[in-house]
């Protein structure tokens, strides 16, 4: 089992930054990737960044140049840094981490973009 606990979501206006956290515990030795996913009212849910073991990064066309993810304390620590958020990033974001077997989530945390 893995456990997955975000932080960082919030109100920023248009043009600003914000930075979301996950922290994983448990059985986080066979991790071989984590990410952050998000859905807007309406929408089905959508990769936006992700981070292998061995750091290898990949990022949905959307976010390419603005969103950085980074992983750290030993791996078991994401970031997602977001620059120049606009309206359209307005979403829950997910935290996500994989196994070979089982996907784990995170509760989810509010990123809303508004002036």
């Amino acid at each position: 089992q893995v456990q997955l606990v975000e932080s960082g979501g919030g109100l920023v206006q248009p043009g600003g930054s914000l930075r979301l956290s996950c922290a994983a515990s448990g059985d986080i030795s066979s991790i071989y990737a984590m990410g952050w996913y998000r859905q807007a009212p309406g929408k089905q849910r959508e990769l936006v960044a992700a981070i292998t073991s061995i750091g290898t990064t990949n990022y949905a066309d959307s976010v390419k140049g603005r969103f950085t993810i980074s992983s750290y304390n030993n791996k078991n620590t994401i970031s997602l840094q977001m620059n120049s958020l606009k309206p359209e990033d307005t979403a829950v974001y997910y935290c996500n981490a994989n196994q070979r077997v089982f996907t784990y989530w995170g509760q989810g945390t509010q990123v809303t973009v508004s002036s």
